[in-house]
C-alpha cells in the first residue's frame, strides 16, 4: 500500500522524503523489520525505539513514523514526524488493514471488574441472535467460533486490527472487546470506530502504572471523550464514576443499575448458588448466574442488546440461556456437599464482591464456612495486599493465603504484605501456604458439607508466572482433581 494512503488520516508535522513509496507491512520492532517496511518508533514504558530508528532503515525500512527526526537522515527512506506515534500508529493500522471497526458493530466494554463478562455474553448474544460476531477478551480471542488463547485483556495496536480484519473475512458483522485503561492511556484504542461503549465501575487497580487513582479515571474517561455522537455509552448508575464518565461525551447517553432508577434496571428477586430470579425493566428472567455483581453485569448485558436492536423478546428469552465465563464464578460442587468457587477477583472490591455473593448463599451460616484461598501477584500494585487480606478475612471463616504470580518477588514477601493488613483476630483464622495446590487442598481438607471456598485471583489462567517462568497451573483442573470430578 502507498505511504500517501497509510497517512490519509495522520496528522503529520513533517516529511523528508517521497510519499509515493510502497509499503509492504507495519512494524513496531526494529528486529522485525524487512525491506519494504514502516518503523513506527513509539516512546514505549521501558524503551523508547526511536533509538532503533537507524537499525530498522538499515535492515530495509521504507519510512520511519516518529516523533523526532534522527541526527543521521538516510535517503533511502522516507521519514514521517508525528505529534504523537502512538496515535498515528492507530489510524494506519486503520488504513492498512482497510477499516475493519467501520464494517463492524464494534462495542467495548471498560472498567474494573466485569469486563470479561459483559465483552463475552454479548458475544455469546450476537451469536444466538444469529449474527456472526467476534471477541476480544482477557481470555480469549474468538473470529466466529474460532478461539484463540489471548495474552493481554486488550492487545497492542497492530493486533487488534488484525483480528478484527480476521473478523470481516471471515464475515462478521458484530464485535465486542474489553478495553482497558493501559490500552487507553497508551492510545492502543486510537482509530476504532466504537458504536457502543459500556462501563462498569472503577476501583483501586493498576496503580502500579497509573500512580494515582485520578489518573486511573482519566484513563478510563478517554474512551468516553473519544466516542462519536451516533454512538451510545451505557454507564453504571451504581457507580459515582459512571456520570464522570458521560461528562464531555458526545454519544447518546444511557445508564444501567441494580439500586436506582435507570433506563436498564434490574432488580433482584431471589438468589441461590444455582442461578437468580431477576427482573429486568417489568420482566421476570430466570438466569444461570449468581450474586448480586453478575446481576449487574447482566443489565449491562441487557441495555447493551436493545441498544443494539436486537429483539426485545428474543433477548429476555436468550439471557436465560447465558452461562457464567470460564473463571468468573465458575462452582463446582463435590460429592461431599463442598461447593469450590473459582474466581478472577484480584482487586479488594472484586474480592468484597464475590465474598458477600457467597455469604449470602450460606445457607446456615452457624454451621457452615466460607474458606477463602487468595493471594497477590508479584511486581504489582503492593498498596492492595493488606487491603486484599483484610477484605478476604473479614468475610471468611477461615483465609488462606497463598502465591498467585509471584512473579520476580519472593512470595513470602508478598504474603508478609498482605498479613500486614490484618488485626489479631484476622490472623488467628488464618494460614500462610505458599505452595497453591496444597493451600487449596488444605482448604478442602477443612470443608465439610455446606461450607463454601472461594479460590481467588486466577480464575481462567491456566499459567503461574514464577519468575520468568510461567509454569502450566489451572485452579479449576486443580479442583476438579481433588474432588475427583
Amino acid at each position: 500500500m502507498l505511504l500517501s494512503k497509510l497517512l490519509e488520516q495522520v496528522k503529520v508535522v513533517s516529511t523528508v522524503g517521497s510519499t509515493d513509496v510502497d509499503i509492504t507491512d507495519i512494524q513496531i520492532n526494529s528486529r522485525t523489520v524487512t525491506k519494504g517496511s514502516m518503523f513506527v518508533a513509539r516512546v514505549g514504558v521501558e524503551v523508547d525505539s526511536h533509538k532503533f530508528i537507524g537499525q530498522a532503515v538499515a535492515a530495509g525500512a521504507a519510512a520511519v513514523v516518529c516523533q523526532q527526526l534522527p541526527q543521521t537522515l538516510d535517503p533511502a527512506a522516507t521519514y514521517v514526524v508525528v505529534e504523537n506515534t502512538d496515535i498515528a500508529l492507530g489510524y494506519i493500522a486503520s488504513a492498512y488493514y482497510d477499516h475493519p471497526s467501520q464494517k463492524l458493530t464494534l462495542v467495548g466494554v471498560t472498567g474494573t471488574n466485569g469486563k470479561t463478562t459483559i465483552a463475552t455474553l454479548l458475544y455469546e448474544m450476537a451469536q444466538m441472535m444469529g449474527i456472526k460476531a467476534g471477541l476480544l477478551s482477557t481470555v480469549a480471542i474468538y473470529v466466529d467460533r474460532e478461539r484463540t488463547e489471548s495474552e493481554h485483556t486488550t492487545p497492542d495496536t497492530l493486533s487488534t486490527y488484525s483480528w478484527l480484519h480476521k473478523m470481516v473475512q471471515a464475515g462478521c458483522k458484530f464485535a465486542s472487546m474489553e478495553v482497558s485503561s493501559h490500552a487507553c492511556a497508551q492510545h492502543r484504542i486510537a482509530g476504532l470506530d466504537f458504536d457502543g461503549a459500556i462501563f462498569t465501575n472503577i476501583t483501586r487497580d493498576h496503580l502500579d502504572y497509573h500512580k494515582t487513582y485520578a489518573n486511573y479515571i482519566k484513563a478510563k474517561k478517554m474512551f468516553f471523550d473519544g466516542l462519536k455522537p451516533q454512538a451510545w455509552a451505557l454507564v453504571n448508575a451504581d457507580d459515582k464514576n459512571g456520570m464522570v464518565m458521560l461528562q464531555n461525551c458526545d454519544a447518546h447517553k444511557y445508564t444501567y443499575s441494580i439500586q436506582k432508577s435507570a433506563d436498564f434496571h434490574v432488580r433482584l428477586i431471589e438468589d441461590h448458588i444455582q442461578g437468580m430470579l431477576l427482573n429486568f425493566n417489568g420482566t421476570e428472567i430466570q438466569t444461570r448466574f449468581a450474586g448480586r455483581f453478575n446481576a449487574s453485569n447482566l443489565a449491562a448485558v441487557y441495555g447493551a442488546s436493545l441498544l443494539l436492536g436486537w429483539p426485545k423478546d428474543k433477548v429476555n428469552v436468550d439471557m436465560s440461556m447465558l452461562v457464567p465465563v470460564a473463571g468468573r464464578f465458575q462452582t463446582f460442587h463435590s460429592r461431599e456437599g463442598v461447593t469450590a468457587v473459582v474466581d478472577y477477583a484480584h482487586t479488594p472490591d472484586a474480592l468484597v464482591n464475590v465474598l458477600d455473593t457467597i455469604c449470602e448463599l450460606i445457607t446456615d451460616p452457624n454451621s457452615h464456612k466460607v474458606i477463602t484461598v487468595v493471594g497477590c501477584g508479584g511486581n504489582r500494585d503492593k498498596g492492595k495486599r493488606p487491603q486484599m487480606a483484610h477484605e478476604a478475612a473479614k468475610r471468611s471463616d477461615l483465609l488462606v493465603i497463598t502465591s498467585d504470580n509471584p512473579r520476580n518477588e519472593q512470595p513470602q514477601d508478598i504474603a508478609n504484605d498482605m498479613l500486614a493488613g490484618l488485626d489479631d483476630m484476622e490472623k488467628a483464622k488464618t494460614v500462610v501456604e505458599l505452595d497453591r495446590r496444597k493451600a487449596i487442598e488444605k482448604a478442602v481438607e477443612l470443608a465439610h458439607q455446606g461450607d463454601i471456598i472461594l479460590i481467588a485471583g486466577k480464575g481462567h489462567e491456566t499459567q503461574q508466572i514464577i519468575g520468568d517462568v510461567a509454569n502450566h497451573f489451572d485452579d479449576r483442573e486443580v479442583v476438579k482433581e481433588i474432588f475427583k470430578l
